[in-house]
């Protein structure tokens, strides 16, 4: 495919597909080339202090080469598809703040190793192709509910991601500086280019389960657990290899990375369209998601979406009314584009059963197709006695089990979850059989936002969603 590289600006996804092209030709109708972004607010946008500096970074970005390709965002919905028809299921994982400094050849390792292992968990145990995807090479930006922290009576803009500041409570550091998006582009094409070369290079074949076992979660539970699987895999591709068979598909991986679209700037200068199709895609990443805090239905962000070409998710609390919801992928989905939108549920362990039901019943109704994945971190944060931010592993469970309890009710296929985890040995959430206790949070408390599943709970987590789909 030949990349895409103009930098004209879309109009609505609706006005350029009708039902038939999408049926017959879908990704291959022309579009016009000079439109312009029209002037909608905008939630959660950095409040940046010099515009001139702002354009100056924005007019460089828009000269990027794409970071994904649109074949690939193409193929990224034909396996979402697959999801939403109870075929597939959908593994999204990683940082909840990807950092300039963690950005490494060793931490990208942990995190893809970290989702390799889970999705061969859930492949293993339920039968089912897991879609891989990473919160990875994009997720830079930050919703906060404050844009102004106060410590010790000092005002300072809060941290908004490293695309836009620095952690340090500093002047200096927490300033928003434009130069960091485009430091975000280039930090992402490495990590995808890192991501890239491990999937396709040996490293995520399927005979390396056992390596990838060999640290600190190997005498675990969840480790030990891991192991005997991981030997019952060795015996049955020894005997498919002495019958002759070596698919590919056991030496390659396919891998997309995933992000919140949530910084206009950034997203629409790496709007490119497609020069073989005529359709616009957001080369920052395959797959972008609208947040909790920026689904206004007459905001930015899902008229944004709508314009797209690439597969898209919204998250969806508590608050959200049923009826908004179905209007939201009314809009971001007109023409009922199996894959094309996620809807990614994340109500907290005690309203999941009260408030999913209405939401899956309204929209199952409208005929709409989505893929339904399942956030069980975003609504069970808290502070710990010890004033941590945290998250029970009791509580992820718990909702994760809410949300299979409501599909299957329904009639509807739970398609997915979506978490935030790291490869690393972190103590940020509570509980899992690895006993992390609210006294240990201190010990390596490292996540630059929200706490994440250090990679024993999280195999532990893959391991009981494994039970779970293997009962649906």
């Amino acid at each position: 495919m030949k990349p895409p590289h103009s930098l004209a600006e879309p109009t609505l996804y609706a006005e350029r597909m009708n039902s038939s092209q999408v049926q017959k030709t879908r990704g291959r109708v022309e579009t016009p080339m000079n439109l312009e972004w029209p002037d909608l607010a905008a939630a959660q946008q950095p409040p940046w202090p010099d515009l001139v500096e702002l354009e100056e970074s924005v007019a460089k970005l828009r000269q990027m080469p794409p970071l994904v390709f649109a074949g690939e965002c193409d193929q990224l919905t034909d396996r979402l598809a697959a999801a939403g028809r109870g075929e597939a299921f959908v593994l999204t994982g990683g940082d909840c703040a990807e950092t300039f400094e963690a950005n490494t050849a060793d931490s990208i390792r942990a995190r893809l190793q970290t989702v390799l292992q889970m999705s061969v968990i859930l492949t293993y145990g339920a039968s089912l192709p897991v879609v891989k995807m990473g919160r990875l090479a994009g997720q830079y930006f930050k919703p906060r509910s404050k844009t102004i922290e106060m410590r010790d009576g000092i005002e300072m803009t809060s941290y908004l991601g490293d695309a836009v500041n620095a952690l340090e409570f500093e002047a200096g550091a927490r300033r928003p500086d434009p130069q960091r998006l485009l430091r975000a582009y280039h930090a992402s094409g490495s990590a995808l280019n890192l991501v890239r070369a491990f999937t396709m290079g040996g490293f995520a074949d399927l005979r390396q389960v056992h390596a990838w076992n060999q640290d600190f979660v190997r005498d675990s539970l969840a480790g030990q657990r891991y192991e005997l699987m991981a030997r019952d895999i060795d015996k049955a591709l020894s005997f498919m290899h002495a019958c002759g068979a070596d698919p590919d598909e056991f030496q390659r991986v396919e891998f997309y990375a995933a992000h919140e679209a949530l910084s206009m700037d950034y997203e629409r200068a790496l709007t490119r369209i497609d020069s073989r199709t005529g359709n616009a895609y957001d080369v920052s990443g395959h797959f972008l998601w609208i947040g909790e805090r920026t689904r206004q239905l007459d905001g930015a962000h899902i008229h944004f979406a709508s314009t797209i070409s690439n597969p898209i998710g919204m998250k969806v609390g508590p608050t959200a009314s049923p009826e908004d919801i179905v209007e939201a992928a009314r809009i971001l989905n007109p023409n009922n584009i199996p894959g094309r939108l996620s809807l990614i549920t994340r109500m907290g362990a005690d309203l999941v059963r009260d408030k999913l039901p209405d939401i899956v019943a309204k929209v199952d109704a409208s005929g709409i197709p989505v893929v339904w994945v399942c956030d069980p971190m975003h609504g069970n944060t808290r502070e710990s006695a010890n004033g941590y931010k945290t998250r029970l592993f009791d509580d992820v469970i718990t909702e994760v089990e809410g949300y299979f309890a409501v599909h299957r009710e329904a009639g509807t296929f739970p398609g997915g979850i979506h978490i935030e985890l790291t490869g690393d040995d972190v103590t940020e959430c509570v509980g899992g059989t690895a006993g992390v206790a609210e006294g240990d949070l201190s010990q390596r408390y490292e996540t630059a936002c929200d706490p994440r599943l250090n990679r024993e709970q999280s195999l532990e987590l893959a391991f009981l969603v494994a039970d779970m789909l293997s009962k649906r």
